[in-house]
């Protein structure tokens, strides 16, 4: 896998799945090799012998990039996507994963929970997070100026990852 796109929205084919979908699209002009929305996994993620869980778990962590979408949800991200990233070790995705915090919420006052809040947890896992995060508005998903302004700075410092996805 190169790249990969994992939705802790607790709703299925959420608003949150198709901006994270739009991100992955217009940052490499290609869809998405791996989507992962959560929602379809359920209680499995709580069962920590679920081979279907270890082999999802396996795929995001082969990924040269992964855009990791939630909704805001009082202020941080879903337990749901919480449940996926506590499967993945401490280093794990050290030198060879780059991601992208994404969060979509309803009010601007939440535009810091990506960074503040899913970044870290992504850089604890080992990724490299070169770019800030994203947050989008839920209004604006489709022609948001947000998301045409992180395309813009972010290409350049995500083009090595690109490159190896591109492989």
């Amino acid at each position: 896998m190169t790249v990969s796109i994992v939705v802790g929205n607790p709703k299925p084919q959420s608003r949150t799945y198709h901006a994270a979908k739009l991100v992955a699209e217009r940052l490499t002009g290609a869809p998405a090799d791996f989507v992962v929305d959560l929602a379809d996994l359920g209680p499995a993620l709580l069962d920590w012998s679920s081979p279907e869980v270890a082999a999802t778990v396996a795929q995001v962590q082969a990924s040269a990039i992964v855009v990791v979408a939630s909704p805001t949800y009082k202020g941080s991200y879903t337990g749901l996507l919480k449940l996926f990233l506590d499967r993945i070790g401490t280093g794990a995705f050290a030198g060879l994963t780059a991601a992208v915090p994404l969060m979509v919420g309803g009010d601007a006052r939440h535009s810091l929970a990506p960074e503040v809040f899913l970044k870290p947890v992504l850089v604890e896992l080992g990724a490299s997070c070169p770019t800030r995060s994203l947050f989008l508005l839920e209004q604006e998903l489709a022609g948001s100026p947000a998301l045409e302004s992180w395309l813009e700075r972010s290409r350049p410092m995500l083009a090595p990852w690109m490159a190896a996805a591109a492989r």
